[in-house]
């Protein structure tokens, strides 16, 4: 079975136990040989020679987005199910706010515990160095997830070609809109990596729709009150405005309420990055036609595994190194020291119920 085709995006459809922004700055390789394998037990890691007794934080930008619970709890399969099959300890700690400021005290505080290695989500891609850095120099393990820190980690674990993401939303709101039209971008924090590598490349495909006009890109932090007030703003500045593309689960479930009316409804097109529970009322009702997702559990699953590897020294981030992550098969590290999950999916309609996360 397979989701519908997006314009030059074709995504799969794979049915796992579940599937789950925002949110790289990195190109990477695709993975290699993703055949599903049975996933390893602590004797056979040990057999492998892996670590064993490993203590591991994973850190996402915030605590309380859904989005990271589902990469990162043991119960979704994200990456701390992927530690605990390792024989590692894993624990998910942040701060409330997806900022440096909240997010660099509970780094500091992991190292302090004695973390083996740090599995981290960057709120920024410069202003947690010199903390990640203190951390390697301590011989601590750093991988980033979701989004990343180019100077200062081991290993970034990218969700989905940067690329794809940015082009599809725009390709998705191009079919909707017959390519024409003012839109605006409801993203989360100004200084996220990946948020502002996906608007990078938003801007590049909309040079292929020149009838389409990009008027403004706000910032909803990632926090549903503001993202919920950035929209209003739009639509109160923008009055001719047709669409709006939120690469962040956050904002587009936040915008998709603002849009959820007789007013906006059917008017004005919504896409971006979003969770099928957070959204399936809005694709039900016609507010949404279409958003973009990958398998977040898998992310967080997948960087559990490398974490692990690399600090039993098995890999370290050289281009073309190959291993396997268990249940998700094998993948291959690709340049700037990136390892890609997997495309990103296309939820519409006629395949949303058919997820649960």
């Amino acid at each position: 079975m397979q989701l519908r085709q997006t314009a030059g995006l074709a995504v799969p459809l794979v049915m796992a136990s579940v599937l789950l922004a925002a949110c790289s700055s990195s190109s990477s390789s695709p993975s290699t040989g993703s055949t599903a394998t049975s996933g390893a037990t602590s004797s056979s890691s040990a057999a492998a020679g892996l670590k064993t007794g490993l203590k591991v934080f994973v850190i996402p930008k915030n605590l309380g987005n859904n989005y990271f619970t589902t990469a990162d709890s043991s119960k979704s399969g994200g990456a701390i199910a992927a530690l605990e099959t390792l024989g590692e300890t894993g624990t998910e700690t942040s701060g409330t706010a997806a900022t440096p400021a909240s997010q660099i005290p509970a780094i500091q505080a992991a190292i302090s515990k004695g973390a083996n290695a740090l599995i981290v989500s960057a709120t920024d891609p410069t202003a947690l160095c010199p903390t990640l850095n203190a951390a390697m120099k301590r011989g601590i393990t750093v991988v980033t997830y979701d989004s990343d820190a180019p100077g200062c980690r081991d290993v970034f674990i990218n969700q989905a070609s940067t690329a794809q993401i940015g082009t599809s939303e725009v390709d998705v709101l191009a079919k909707e809109l017959n390519q024409t039209g003012d839109i605006a971008v409801v993203s989360a924090a100004s200084s996220a990596t990946n948020q502002n590598a996906w608007i990078g490349y938003m801007k590049q495909q909309l040079t292929k729709y020149p009838k389409m006009k990009l008027v403004s890109v706000v910032y909803g932090n990632d926090d549903p009150t503001t993202s919920t007030q950035v929209t209003q703003g739009l639509l109160q500045r923008y009055p001719n405005l047709k669409g709006i593309i939120s690469p962040t689960t956050v904002g587009i479930a936040a915008a998709a309420a603002v849009l959820d009316n007789a007013k906006y409804r059917g008017k004005i097109a919504l896409t971006g990055l979003g969770t099928p529970d957070s959204l399936k009322k809005y694709v039900s009702d016609g507010t949404i036609k279409e958003f973009v997702l990958w398998k977040p559990n898998d992310l967080g699953y997948l960087a559990g595994y490398a974490a692990v590897l690399a600090a039993s020294g098995k890999i370290n981030g050289s281009q073309g190194q190959s291993f396997s992550a268990g249940k998700l098969g094998s993948y291959t590290v690709g340049a700037d020291k990136t390892v890609l999950l997997g495309p990103p999916f296309v939820f519409t309609s006629a395949n949303i119920n058919q997820f649960n996360f």
